[in-house]
């Protein structure tokens, strides 16, 4: 599918809070499994809650988004900064044999859904599903909230950026546990997981500033 490479103004935010980025995306234009040189192109969108999806699908819902574990596992495992030219507007790469998957995101391509038991009765937070399909370690004391926008953030796999982005609905669980110096305070200081009391360090979120971010000047969901 090729885009017009047209930008609208007047086009209104929709509630998925594309906003700015998403209009001007409207300029560029690609075909899926385009062949550039020897190298065969497909384009992903992975949006704020983890669904992996073709960029091109005009319905980004649970019914479109890719769910076959093995192939999931394959992709997101994969993914990594892109270093070619077109990396402005395809921030992230996963490479497949003499295939390139280009890949943009609504804020970061690891998006933690779930807090799992690990080993040893540790708590994990799992990406690429709801069911542990990838896990990291759940670290309380290295949980951050971006003040400008509310959303939270943890450590992620150096290869991915260091940096994961935890869903809206997961978020709103464990920010519940979060510590305040003051009601007027909106940075928390720490967070009381499972009775003990961890400071927050942020460190995290020093990441940001040199990860792209299409989506993340957006509103919080």
């Amino acid at each position: 599918m090729t885009y017009p490479m047209f930008l609208s103004r007047n086009l209104p935010c929709n509630s998925c809070h594309r906003g700015w980025w998403w209009l001007a995306w409207q300029r560029r234009s690609y075909v899926q499994g385009q062949l550039v040189g020897t190298q065969r192109q497909y384009f992903y969108y992975i949006d704020h809650q983890g669904m992996l999806f073709l960029d091109d699908a005009r319905i980004k819902n649970f019914t479109s988004c890719f769910k076959e574990k093995k192939f999931l596992r394959f992709f997101l495992s994969r993914v990594r900064l892109n270093r070619s030219a077109n990396a402005h507007d395809w921030p992230f790469v996963s490479r497949c044999g003499s295939e390139m998957n280009f890949i943009r995101c609504d804020d970061l391509p690891v998006v933690y859904q779930t807090l799992v038991r690990g080993d040893g009765g540790r708590w994990d937070l799992s990406w690429g599903d709801e069911n542990g399909l990838m896990r990291v370690e759940f670290e309380p004391s290295s949980v951050a909230m971006c003040r400008e926008t509310g959303r939270v953030y943890h450590p992620a796999p150096d290869l991915h950026g260091g940096v994961g982005l935890i869903r809206s609905k997961l978020a709103i669980e464990i920010s519940s546990k979060f510590m305040f110096e003051s009601e007027a305070s909106c940075q928390p200081t720490g967070i009381d997981w499972q009775g003990q009391l961890h400071e927050l360090h942020h460190d995290v979120l020093k990441l940001l500033p040199g990860l792209p971010a299409l989506g993340r000047h957006s509103e919080s969901e």
